[in-house]
Parts: structure tokens; C-alpha cells; sequence
């Protein structure tokens, strides 16, 4: 079986378009979406009915879902967030509404854990940043595979000799034995200096997982940005991947 993991997308149409021809090109079989479709980028109900059109087998809730569902509070965000989280609630209709409603905090399939940040308080949607981090949500783990997003930041962790190991990218085999934290990275966002949107491309059969990096049209993403009136730091960051 191949997976592919998708992840903050961010109302980032171009970026999300870009992904999905390149992952009909990788043998696909089932597609898992790990939160935040929406929020930054200026065409969350284009993200919306194009993740409904892949029939994820798995939809997890990312912070941005709950706060314009209203079941986060809007402090957590910084400004240009928070904007960005009241523009979309507006933008959407109820019934794209009631289809975020639906993603599960956290969710466990084929022998792996999915949830949008840490498996410690998944509510309070806490980073992974770092191998501590890492392996705080290894310790949590009840399957030896953990796919996450959130800090737009592409990365694999295994666990080795009670601490966490951050392997180098794209990719990794998996040991059987060993417990794995590994994070997709941002189609919509990026934030590690690399504008490419990121992926992640999971074989069971083979034990492989890849992080991939597509490049996309940035140049209308933020031209959409400025022309709907959002932050213009959310056009800018694009092109810098930070």
C-alpha cells in the first residue's frame, strides 16, 4: 500500500494543485490529510473541495480547523493567523464548514498514529520541533509509525537507544522495531527556506517513507493574497519558504 500524506495546505490552491499532479504520478493508493486545509492562503474553499475530491481515508483536525470552527481560541494565533482564521470563516460556506467539522483530532490506521502536532495534549496542538519533542510523542505511541505537520517544517525522527535520532532527508527506511515521528512538512507554507510545497510518501510493503518537494506558481499564490486583503506577510513569506 502507498500513502500519501498531505498537510497544511493552508488555502494554498497552486501549491495543493502542484502536489496532487505530482502524487498521480507516484501509484497512490490511499491518501491521508493531516490538518490545516485552510487559513493563510486565499483559496480555502478550493483547497476544501479539492481535498474532498482525493476521499482521504483519513481526515485529522489541525489548529486552524478548530479556530474557524470556533472551538479554539482565537488568542492562540498570532495576528496575521488569527486575521487570516476570521477572513476564512467568512469565506466558507456551512456546508465546507460542516465538512471541517468532521476531522478527528486523532486517528490510528494501518499500524499508524495520525495527529496534526504532539500526541501530548493533541488539543492544545503542541510542536514538534525538535528530538525532544520527538521523542515525548514516541513515548505515547502505540504503533511504531507517527505522521504529523504543524511546524511546516519537513523531518523523520526514529527512536534509538532511548532518545531520538533526526535523520536526514528526503528519506528513510523503516525498522520494524524501531518507532518513527515523521513529519510531512507544509504543501501551502513551508517554512525551512525551501518554497517547494512539501509531501510525504509513505510504501508499507517496502518500509520506505520520502519526504517530496514540488515547485508550484508562488507568484499567483501571493498576488491571490494581496487581492483578497489578507496580510501581505502571508503573500511575502512564500517565495522566502519561512
Amino acid at each position: 500500500m502507498r500513502y500519501c500524506f498531505i498537510s497544511d495546505i493552508h488555502g494554498n490552491l497552486e501549491a495543493f494543485t502542484a502536489v496532487i499532479e505530482q502524487a498521480a504520478k507516484e501509484r497512490i493508493d490511499k491518501y491521508i490529510c493531516l490538518g490545516d486545509v485552510v487559513g493563510y492562503g486565499a483559496d480555502p474553499s478550493g483547497c476544501v473541495k479539492l481535498v474532498q475530491s482525493l476521499k482521504p481515508d483519513v481526515l485529522i483536525a489541525g489548529n486552524h480547523e478548530w479556530g474557524v470552527l470556533g472551538l479554539f481560541d482565537l488568542n492562540y494565533f498570532n495576528e496575521y493567523a488569527k486575521e487570516a482564521v476570521i477572513w476564512t470563516r467568512k469565506a466558507l460556506s456551512k456546508k465546507e464548514l460542516d465538512y471541517l467539522a468532521k476531522f478527528e483530532l486523532i486517528s490510528e490506521e494501518g499500524g499508524m498514529t495520525l495527529v496534526h502536532g504532539s500526541l501530548e495534549a493533541p488539543q492544545e496542538f503542541n510542536y514538534i520541533l525538535n528530538k525532544g519533542d520527538a521523542y515525548v510523542t514516541m513515548n505515547l505511541m502505540k504503533t511504531h509509525l507517527c505522521f504529523v505537520g504543524h511546524s511546516h517544517v519537513a523531518g523523520i525522527f526514529a527512536e534509538d537507544n532511548d532518545k531520538a535520532l533526526f535523520l536526514e532527508l528526503p528519506g528513510a527506511r523503516i525498522r520494524p522495531k524501531s518507532k518513527y515521528v515523521i513529519n510531512t512538512g507544509s504543501i501551502g507554507q513551508p517554512r525551512d527556506n525551501d518554497p517547494r510545497a512539501s509531501f510525504a510518501v509513505y510504501d508499507d510493503e517496502s518500509s520506505a517513507v520520502e519526504i517530496k518537494r514540488v515547485a508550484y506558481d508562488v507568484e499567483t499564490a501571493k498576488k491571490k493574497i494581496l487581492r483578497s486583503g489578507l496580510p501581505g506577510f502571508l503573500a511575502s513569506r512564500l517565495s522566502e519558504g519561512r
